[in-house]
């Protein structure tokens, strides 16, 4: 199980993320537009001024039910471990299990 203090800060990111998503999308936008030299250092500087944190790339997908970070499945949300437990107790219909 992750650290509470670690998923909140997730959260955190989240709520920055969806904030900030449309003034980050309208100054790359204007930025594609505009062929002056100095305005794009302009638009460059505000995008500077955003909180760091409200960048997509920043945002990390986390577990849905342990909050891991790593090795996790993009379609379930799981993480690799919990989602073979739950393929081998069949409890994801038509996921099945490979033995060899």
């Amino acid at each position: 199980m992750a650290r509470k203090s670690l998923i909140q800060r997730e959260s955190k990111r989240q709520k920055l993320e969806q904030k900030y998503h449309l003034i980050r999308q309208s100054l790359k936008k204007e930025i594609g537009q505009i062929p002056s030299l100095s305005e794009k250092w302009e638009i460059h500087g505000k995008l500077q001024s955003l909180p760091r944190n409200s960048a997509p790339t920043r945002l990390h997908r986390r577990c849905f039910l342990t909050g891991r970070p790593r090795g996790n499945y993009r379609d379930f949300g799981l993480s690799g471990h919990i989602l073979r437990e739950m393929v081998n107790t069949c409890l994801l219909p038509g996921a099945t299990r490979s033995s060899w």
